[in-house]
């Protein structure tokens, strides 16, 4: 067995290990306790024989098929929670229901009574909506999937999903290799070291670098999001022509899949310097765009949702504060729609993809 092939067999391994601990996590939704374990104890002994190099392709398939079961349960874990929080606000709303049908008969005393029942009655519902209020804020919170944010200079290098060769003759081994192992690498230790010492200046308050590290961030940043997507957009059984819904979407709009083919070939040909061709959904356009990024760091902020703006270009400020630009911004806090920050903030929670 080769050292790459070690040392791809030693990370599979620690990516298994780490799998293994978040499917004891899951206690009763494991269904498939039997299946897993057997298939466990197939990706362990592969790990354990000393094959050619087919091995790692072999024992990534049995690390996937693991990664399958364990995200099953996850899934019917969460649909396990959502369904019982969706009974628990079903079970208040009948409440709140028999408890106004309630009150509407004790309006039917006579005026003097009712006027007093009314008043009364009204700073019950009053009470009463607040507190039903704060429950559906209660379970939504407790609906949503959990958070599982990346630590401050957490950030690790995804698994590669294939062998280094099994993009041969296309892609070859040595390519592959170093580009993932070392160049990505690179760029989550370069995204660690800036978050890091962006936190040193944030618990400092000296932002004399802010500026250097920031750029770092974004270049390695951008880097490591990018690489992850394009591992997982190549596969040794790729090629062809799309099909589905993604097809109908290109047939609609590039006019056909050999016009978006050429428009992106072209487009990926011409980035001036280093770059990037990337196809993306715009969710304000609601359709899909063909986009060039020049040194990638420049065209980072793909699926951001923003929540606060402020506009300090001098077109937004010159004429009542002229160069003062920080009497302008002193001023401009006074004008913030917090409610609508609020509001923003809390649809953006839903939108949740899996960290690295």
């Amino acid at each position: 067995m080769d050292n790459e092939t070690k040392d791809y067999k030693t990370y599979l391994e620690d990516w298994a290990n780490d799998l293994y601990s978040h499917w004891d996590s899951l206690s009763s939704h494991r269904k498939n306790e039997e299946e897993w374990h057997q298939k466990w104890n197939e990706f362990a002994h592969l790990l354990e024989e000393n094959h050619d190099q087919d091995m790692p392709y072999a024992c990534f398939e049995r690390a996937k098929e693991l990664y399958l079961l364990w995200e099953n349960a996850y899934e019917e874990k969460e649909r396990d929670e959502k369904n019982h929080h969706e009974e628990e606000n079903q079970h208040d709303e009948e409440s709140l229901r028999d408890e106004e049908d309630h009150h509407e008969e004790e309006n039917q005393h006579d005026e003097e009574s009712l006027r007093d029942e009314v008043n009364h009655h009204e700073e019950e519902n009053q009470h009463d909506e607040e507190g039903l209020r704060d429950e559906v804020n209660h379970h939504d919170e407790e609906s949503r999937p959990a958070f599982n944010p990346v630590p401050i200079g957490g950030h690790t290098l995804p698994p590669l999903p294939y062998s280094y060769e099994a993009l041969e003759p296309y892609i070859d081994r040595e390519t592959m290799r170093l580009h993932h192992d070392k160049h990505h690498q690179t760029y989550v230790d370069g995204l660690n070291k800036a978050e890091k010492e962006m936190k040193k200046a944030r618990s400092s308050g000296d932002y004399t670098l802010i500026a250097h590290w920031e750029r770092e961030a974004a270049f390695h940043g951008a880097g490591h999001y990018l690489h992850t997507l394009f591992w997982n957009v190549m596969s040794p059984n790729g090629g062809g022509k799309p099909r589905g819904e993604i097809r109908k979407a290109i047939d609609s709009t590039f006019g056909g899949f050999e016009r978006f083919k050429q428009q992106f070939t072209e487009a990926a040909n011409k980035v001036e310097g280093s770059g990037w061709g990337i196809l993306v959904w715009a969710p304000r356009a609601h359709r899909l765009e063909i986009l060039q990024a020049e040194k990638h760091q420049n065209l980072s902020q793909y699926d951001v949702i923003p929540l606060l703006a402020l506009d300090v270009w001098e077109h937004s400020y010159y004429l009542k504060y002229q160069n003062d630009r920080k009497k302008y911004i002193e001023n401009w806090w006074n004008v913030v729609n917090w409610a609508h920050v609020e509001e923003r903030y809390r649809e953006a929670m839903k939108v949740k993809w899996k960290p690295f």
